[in-house]
């Protein structure tokens, strides 16, 4: 204990001490420049872990559809076709890593999942016009994911869809259109997707049947990193569908139900919104399409709507069969989301109603 005083008081000592000569060493000594954020720097939290503290996913594994046992059909997944590959990444092993850096045909994509929003994003793996990977910060914004680029150690908002701090702030990822939607639904419109394997390198196969957060998902005002303010117009852990235009746009599963397709404005722009209670994808309804009269018709089958000239077109708008075969209709940004994290990123979004 005596040494342990002795050692503290020396380190006081020399802390305080101006050297002697009532000079400060430290005065002609140039400061680092304060940190520069995009956004509000004091409502960027320390989630605990640190950074790769929950580890990126950057030599992933694949199952087939039908040699899989681990997914429920009830089970979410983020569902991703590019490339002319289909892939899907459930929730379960998600969770537990939220970022996989993954190739589609050699064409790399980082897939990243926040737990605390329920938001998934794809976007092409590139930062600073150089192929990278990305991986946790450790860092949180209104409680959702800040990821980093392992080329500039730039740090990037999730839902923002920005570098928001570091060499590239201000820089936008080139995103792609990802599904999120349960197995059952998924394994329908693409039975011979491939899965995310749990043989991840970290955690054994059994890991992935706990889910990380406790009473998160089913106690609705139960928070581990507080968001204010909180929009109560909807039940906070809602999960909602919405457009994102500089503000928002929310769509309710309830009004799917079924399936329906629906033509809406927002914004400026005239969309397509189509789904059912499990899944939801909106399309930019520009001039080449606005003639057209669309309607919901997914019988668990890559075919997910239809419209009066014939043209059959799948759940990421690209026209399957018919006259425009081959046709793609545009994909706004857009996510699945628990309703707080909307309503704190995009405040008072509109809320689509019949």
């Amino acid at each position: 204990m005596k040494k342990i005083l002795i050692l503290y008081s020396i380190v006081l000592i020399f802390s305080c001490s101006n050297g002697g000569d009532g000079k400060n060493d430290n005065a002609n000594t140039p400061q680092p420049e304060p940190e520069v954020w995009l956004i509000d720097k004091n409502k960027v939290l320390d989630g605990g872990p640190g950074k790769d503290g929950i580890p990126s996913i950057d030599n992933p594994k694949f199952v087939e559809a039908q040699s899989q046992v681990y997914i429920n059909d009830n089970d979410l997944v983020v569902g991703v076709k590019y490339n002319n590959e289909v892939k899907a990444y459930p929730h379960d092993i998600l969770n537990w890593h939220e970022i996989v850096n993954d190739a589609f045909n050699d064409q790399s994509l980082t897939i990243n999942y926040c737990p605390l929003t329920g938001t998934a994003f794809g976007w092409q793996s590139m930062s600073n016009g150089e192929p990278s990977t990305f991986g946790v910060s450790g860092l949180l914004y209104l409680a959702n994911l800040i990821l980093y680029d392992r080329n500039t150690d730039s740090n990037w908002s999730q839902m923002l869809l920005q570098c928001v701090n570091g060499d590239l702030m201000g820089d936008f990822p080139t995103t792609v259109n990802v599904i999120e939607t349960n197995w059952l639904t998924w394994k329908n419109l693409y039975p011979n997707t491939k899965v995310l394997s749990r043989d991840t390198g970290f955690y054994n196969d059994s890991h992935y049947n706990n889910y990380p957060y406790g009473p998160y998902l089913t106690v609705d005002d139960f928070f581990i990193f507080q968001v204010f303010p909180l929009n109560s117009t909807l039940p906070f852990k809602q999960r909602v569908y919405a457009i994102i235009n500089n503000t928002a746009k929310v769509y309710q599963f309830s009004d799917f139900e079924g399936g329906n397709a629906i033509v809406d404005s927002f914004n400026g722009k005239n969309y397509l919104v189509v789904g059912n209670e499990n899944v939801i994808n909106a399309f930019e309804l520009t001039n080449d399409f606005s003639n057209l009269n669309f309607e919901y018709c997914f019988n668990d089958t890559e075919v997910f709507f239809k419209d009066n000239e014939g043209n059959n077109w799948s759940i990421f708008g690209n026209a399957i069969s018919g006259p425009r075969e081959g046709q793609n209709l545009i994909t706004p940004k857009s996510v699945v989301s628990f309703w707080f994290a909307i309503a704190a990123f995009y405040p008072d979004p509109e809320i689509y109603s019949n």
